[in-house]
């Protein structure tokens, strides 16, 4: 393993131990309600990058580039942190099964990413657009 690899994964490692003791403190000192600015900016946002991820990865997928996989996972994740967010900020009742059945679509979303990024054999192995 070359030597960059080996220290970034060991840098990947040491954050997912030095994350745990950082969300006990989030969990012990953040407050359970707060006043947000510029809110829908931030969903528009979520939806936006959604939207940007679907289509890099239709575009890339039908050219065959091979980078469709990269979109798609950035893809996958936007699409399941737009769900979490949905559905911890929704107040209960109806805001929440809203919430709730666009978390299903979102996690179907996510899943149709997560198999284009893992499935071999739709993509050309080299990244070069077709001619």
């Amino acid at each position: 393993m070359k030597r960059t690899k080996r220290w970034a994964l060991i840098l990947l490692g040491s954050s997912s131990v030095l994350l745990v003791p950082w969300t006990v403190v989030l969990a012990l000192t953040l407050p359970t309600k707060t006043e947000v600015h510029n809110w829908s900016l931030a969903w528009i946002g979520l939806d936006v990058l959604m939207a940007l991820g679907c289509a890099a990865t239709a575009l890339l997928g039908l050219r065959g580039d091979s980078r469709a996989r990269l979109t798609a996972s950035a893809t996958a994740s936007v699409a399941v942190l737009d769900a979490w967010f949905d559905i911890t900020t929704s107040a209960v009742g109806t805001e929440l099964l809203e919430a709730l059945a666009s978390a299903v679509a979102e996690a179907g979303l996510a899943a149709a990413c997560v198999f284009l990024a893992l499935s071999k054999g739709w993509m050309r192995t080299n990244s070069s657009p077709a001619t």
